[in-house]
């Protein structure tokens, strides 16, 4: 599990190559045998993002397993072991473009055992994409795959009512799942939920528009991933930039030129700018930043840049350089809601690493304060053991103070990972409530 830290603390690395177009992140979620496999697959083959000997292969292994044509679930069930259970285990990126955007999409698994790798795959994203089967409607696995989405801070959802062939393409049946659903989202506070009915085995609603929903007049499926709003305003997020590595000059005619190179996570910074070093509460100014094409007057999220300081301060591998008049409080208290991904555990007494962007730190586990009903969803006073797949609330006591933003208005330097401290394998994702850090 030690892989989940770069996929739920840092955001994902772009496309291969310069962007010609806007980057859209999003992630899949669905119950068993919702048809999430197969429409993956209908979105990559429709948009044209298959090879043919890639196609042709798929078509060959489907007329072995007795189909009369290619089965597309099997463009995302790569795994041998997926392809002879037929489900999705790991969470799986593919990557397409249109002419408008390019994608990034994270296949996540749809049984309840794997709720943890949908989690992985959908803390980067900006738009969650639940399926439900339309003869089943809402279940308590999509009000899970909602609640994660939710509290990964997703800001847009996508309901794909799928095998809508099999009940008739009945409009009723999609305006009662579809309401249930809205219903669902507004007690998580997601407001943005479009809702789209699709028949992923023929193609019905996914890229091109069916005449067998007259009924309806929303976007297909690729329509609203062409349109729903992309990134934030960098400019509108105060500064955050964790120092990955420390960059030493070489020589004594540069030994004023050293440099602390990262990705910058939330906002802008620009030459001259005054910053703080965190957890130390230094404060400096901006005296150049270097990219990789040379000397910059500024730099926004996501850029990976190196950063130089007009003062000799100590700083080092784990520090976070923000805006000195915008920066989080240090504090070795640190309240949170974790969804456990370890079949360990966590209770209160437990001790555990905590990393918190390119920092970790020791910490001890001081309270288990609440669970959140998955039925009801509704979050409830809880003073046991969180178990794998459990969403809940706990309370930390940090062995050295960090700067941790509210994860709810700052998601990169918001969210943290618990860690076990014997065998370095991520126990529980978190989001940082820091208005309630003092709490418990």
């Amino acid at each position: 599990m030690s892989a989940i830290h770069d996929r739920v603390l840092d955001p994902l690395l772009a496309l291969a190559g310069p962007e010609p177009h806007e980057l859209l992140r999003f992630a899949t979620a669905g119950s068993v045998d919702d048809g999430k496999s197969t429409l993956v697959g209908r979105l990559l083959h429709d948009t044209k993002s298959v090879l043919a000997d890639t196609l042709a292969a798929i078509e060959r292994a489907s007329i072995a397993k007795g189909h009369d044509g290619a089965d597309l679930a099997l463009l995302t069930d790569g795994l041998r072991a997926e392809r002879e259970q037929g489900i999705t285990i790991d969470v799986a990126y593919r990557y397409f473009s249109t002419a408008t955007r390019s994608y990034v999409l994270a296949d996540t698994p749809g049984h309840v055992e794997y709720t943890r790798n949908m989690v992985t795959g959908a803390s980067t994203a900006e738009l969650a994409l639940v399926l439900v089967d339309a003869r089943h409607g809402v279940v308590e696995q999509t009000r899970r795959h909602a609640a994660a989405a939710a509290l990964l801070g997703v800001r847009h959802l996508a309901l794909a009512v799928n095998k809508m062939d099999l009940v008739d393409f009945n409009e009723q049946v999609f305006a009662g799942i579809h309401a249930e659903f809205d219903s669902v989202a507004v007690s998580l506070g997601v407001g943005d939920v479009v809702a789209i009915p699709l028949s992923a085995l023929q193609g019905d609603n996914v890229v091109v528009r069916s005449p067998r929903t007259p009924w309806y007049d929303g976007p297909t499926l690729l329509e609203h991933l062409e349109a729903v709003p992309v990134g934030e305003d960098p400019a509108r997020e105060p500064f955050r930039f964790p120092v990955q590595y420390v960059v030493r000059p070489q020589t004594d005619e540069h030994r004023d030129h050293r440099g602390y190179a990262g990705r910058v996570a939330h906002g802008v910074v620009r030459v001259g700018d005054p910053v703080v070093v965190l957890p130390s509460g230094r404060t400096t100014t901006v005296s150049a930043i270097d990219g990789l094409d040379g000397p910059l007057r500024e730099a926004f999220a996501p850029q990976s840049v190196s950063i130089r300081l007009t003062d000799d301060l100590d700083v080092s591998r784990g520090d976070l350089l923000a805006a000195a008049d915008e920066a989080a409080a240090p504090s070795q208290d640190l309240a949170g809601d974790v969804c456990v991904v370890s079949d360990r555990p966590l209770s209160a007494g437990d001790r555990v690493l905590v990393r918190h962007g390119t920092r970790t730190v020791r910490a001890k586990v001081t309270a288990v304060t609440a669970r959140l009903d998955l039925a009801s969803l509704e979050s409830s006073a809880y003073d046991r053991a969180l178990v794998v797949n459990d969403i809940g609330r706990l309370s930390l006591r940090l062995a050295e103070p960090l700067a941790v933003d509210d994860y709810a208005a700052l998601r990169r330097t918001g969210a943290f990972l618990l860690v076990d401290e014997q065998d370095g394998s991520t126990l529980a994702a978190g989001m940082a409530v820091v208005a309630r850090c003092s709490e418990g």
